[in-house]
C-alpha cells in the first residue's frame, strides 16, 4: 500500500535537491550551532539529531536559489511538534528580502503546517504561482507552540525542471 506522502507528490516530481545553487543558499537568524544545512543538505537531514535553529526569535528567512529554472508544486518541513514551524510564507524569484521588508511582498503561497506536516506529509502548493522558479524565500513566521526557538529538522522541496 503507497504511503499517505507518496500520493500528495505526483509522480512526475521530483526532489529538487540536485538543483539548489549552494553558494547562493542562505538563512537570517540561524543559531551557529544548528544552521541550514542540517535541515536541507543530503545526509544530514536525514539525521533527526540534527536540526535548523532560530536564534533571537522564532522567525527564520531561509534563501534558495536554484541552478536552472524549476517548477515547485509542494514542499515538506520536519520539525518537532512544540518548535516545528507553523506559519510559512513562500516568495518565488524575491531576492534580497530581510526580517525588515518580508511583509512589503505579497507572499506567492501561505502555509499553515499541521502536526502531519511536521510528520512529514507534503504540503501542496499553488502550483499556478511557482511555474518558473529561480529562487525561493521561505519565511517562518511562528511556530506551532509559541516559543521563542523554531526548530527545522528537513526540508524538501518537489517539483519538476
Amino acid at each position: 500500500m503507497a504511503s499517505e506522502s507518496a500520493s500528495v507528490i505526483q509522480r512526475s516530481q521530483v526532489d529538487l535537491l540536485d538543483f539548489i545553487d549552494w553558494s547562493g543558499v542562505e538563512c537570517l537568524n540561524q543559531s551557529t550551532n544548528h544552521s541550514l544545512s542540517n535541515a536541507l543538505k543530503q545526509g544530514y537531514r536525514e539525521d533527526d539529531g540534527l536540526n535548523l535553529e532560530s536564534d533571537a526569535d522564532e522567525q527564520l528567512l531561509i534563501y534558495i536559489p536554484f541552478n536552472q529554472v524549476v517548477k515547485l508544486h509542494s514542499f515538506f518541513v520536519k520539525g518537532p511538534e512544540e518548535e516545528g514551524p507553523k506559519t510559512v510564507k513562500l516568495y518565488s524569484n524575491r531576492e534580497h528580502m530581510g526580517f525588515s521588508n518580508v511583509n512589503d511582498f505579497p507572499p506567492s503561497d501561505t502555509v499553515v503546517l499541521s502536526p502531519d506536516n511536521l510528520k512529514g506529509k507534503p504540503a501542496v502548493l499553488k502550483y499556478v504561482k511557482f511555474q518558473n522558479v529561480r529562487s525561493l524565500a521561505i519565511f517562518i513566521e511562528d511556530n506551532q507552540s509559541g516559543s521563542d526557538i523554531t526548530k527545522v529538522q528537513k526540508i524538501a522541496l518537489f517539483g519538476t525542471t
